[in-house]
């Protein structure tokens, strides 16, 4: 069958030489190409988030939280200056999130990760371009007001939509599509966490539960490297937490609570994937429409927040804080102990009902605190072989909860040690995150819904229901079927 003129000059003559070229020069182009994008588009949604939350919680809610190293550290507020002003904030900003969502780009509502996973599997040609901008907006206003969100799901969304659009641009193959699409991911998540050997990692696995995809890995250092050199050239290279654990040496003595670590990650993880989706589903059931569930989730997130401050935003300077003994000691003890389960409920309650923004920062946060809360009892109970600070432990609950839930645990394992600069800690740590992992692929659950089992049974959808021809792509924001 002769091929179509729209098919045959996609690209011109770019398109072309693409398609011609051998594995080596075409991913060296196309993995500069979407690294470049990568790494702009981390700066562009990290300036309008830091915009967005000094003007709506510093500006309008004299609430400044603690940050992290990279982000300029700090302690931030000791208080609410106007605690009456922190719900309607939180309130504000989701609704107005939601709106454009469900006006502009209804598929940018969620954490976004899942829905280029799923345009992995199913059609790498699908991502438009509104969806990402609008995603990039509608997030940074989320988080920016409060709403307990990750950073890093509209930036995979950004990359991951280039690569979306090269594809369908250059009418290159399902099969590279699948590559451009995932490199993207990894991509933008390392950029933002300045992690580029874990972003690379990342791009690798993130899309299966039990399985690897090796043709993306080689790519991947290439996309992910150059990403992370945009980014740091910009914003600067140093590790989110700085260099945490630093002068830690790996004890023998304490396997066991390296053990312990990773069998109450699992369990964190567990009830944080079935939390959330729990949530999406009782938001679905519930009356009322697509802008108002959101707006009434950030308001009970602005709430709970008076009680418990460190469920606002990101959370990261928080982590930050239980990275050193002195700075632990100031979070009351009942705090650390409820603090991964409120960061749970919080997360549910801005993204679960609808809102946008990413779910990989919070799982961060909810594994440190779970390290964290276990280091403090074992302090308190005066426990055997257990460090002198809780540094360990929060980098070794960051790897487990959320390496394992995400089906990502060497992905994790090295993007936290690259965010703490803690490679000294991951002789230890993978015993956490080994048992965390064995623990929770016992089980059918992940935080990422998108994923497929592996290569054989993604291939085998495929085949079963193929994804849509394109005949044309004149207009990039809207590609033909």
């Amino acid at each position: 069958m002769a091929e179509a003129p729209g098919v045959r000059k996609a690209g011109g003559r770019l398109g072309q030489f693409l398609r011609d070229s051998g594995y080596l020069r075409k991913w060296l182009i196309l993995g500069v190409a979407i690294g470049i994008i990568a790494g702009l588009g981390a700066v562009v949604f990290y300036l309008a988030l830091d915009y967005t939350g000094r003007v709506l919680l510093g500006y309008l809610g004299g609430y400044h939280p603690p940050q992290a190293y990279a982000d300029g550290g700090g302690t931030g507020s000791a208080g609410f200056v106007r605690p009456w002003a922190i719900p309607l904030i939180v309130f504000g900003g989701a609704l107005v999130s939601a709106f454009l969502v469900a006006k502009l780009a209804p598929e940018a509502e969620g954490h976004g990760t899942d829905s280029a996973i799923e345009a992995v599997h199913t059609d790498p040609r699908s991502i438009r371009v509104r969806a990402v901008l609008v995603k990039l907006v509608s997030s940074a206003l989320t988080i920016g007001s409060g709403g307990s969100a990750g950073r890093e799901g509209p930036t995979a969304q950004i990359s991951a939509g280039f690569g979306s659009l090269l594809t369908r641009m250059f009418d290159l193959s399902d099969a590279d599509g699948r590559v451009a699409v995932s490199l993207g991911i990894g991509s933008g998540i390392g950029a933002i966490f300045g992690a580029p050997l874990g972003g690379a990692v990342l791009a690798a696995s993130i899309v299966y539960r039990e399985d690897f995809d090796y043709k993306a890995l080689i790519p991947g250092f290439v996309t992910s490297g150059t990403a992370y050199a945009i980014y740091g050239s910009i914003l600067g290279f140093e590790p989110m937490f700085g260099f945490v654990a630093h002068d830690y040496q790996f004890d023998p003595a304490q396997l066991g609570w390296f053990a312990l670590i990773g069998i109450v990650s699992a369990a964190v993880g567990y009830a944080y994937a079935r939390i959330f989706y729990g949530a999406v589903a009782l938001t679905h059931r519930l009356p009322g429409g697509k802008v108002i569930k959101p707006a009434i989730g950030g308001l009970l997130v602005g709430l709970l927040a008076l009680v418990i401050p460190q469920i606002l935003s990101s959370g990261y300077g928080w982590v930050q804080l239980a990275t050193t003994r002195d700075g632990l000691l100031t979070i009351p003890l009942w705090i650390v102990l409820v603090l991964p389960l409120a960061k749970i409920v919080a997360t549910s309650l801005s993204i679960g009902s609808g809102g946008s923004g990413g779910i990989f920062g919070p799982g961060i946060v909810i594994g440190g605190f779970t390290g964290a809360a276990l280091w403090r009892l074992a302090d308190l109970a005066g426990a055997p072989a257990v460090p002198g600070g809780p540094a360990v432990f929060v980098i070794a609950g960051m790897m487990a909860c959320f390496g394992s839930v995400a089906h990502a645990p060497l992905a994790v394992m090295l993007m936290v040690a690259e965010m703490t600069g803690s490679f000294a800690v991951i002789p230890g740590a993978m015993i956490a995150v080994g048992i965390a992992y064995l623990i929770i692929i016992r089980t059918p659950v992940s935080i990422y819904q998108s994923q497929r089992l592996n290569r054989e049974t993604a291939g085998a959808e495929r085949v079963t229901v193929p994804a849509p021809e394109i005949l044309a792509a004149d207009d990039d924001d809207e590609p033909v079927k």
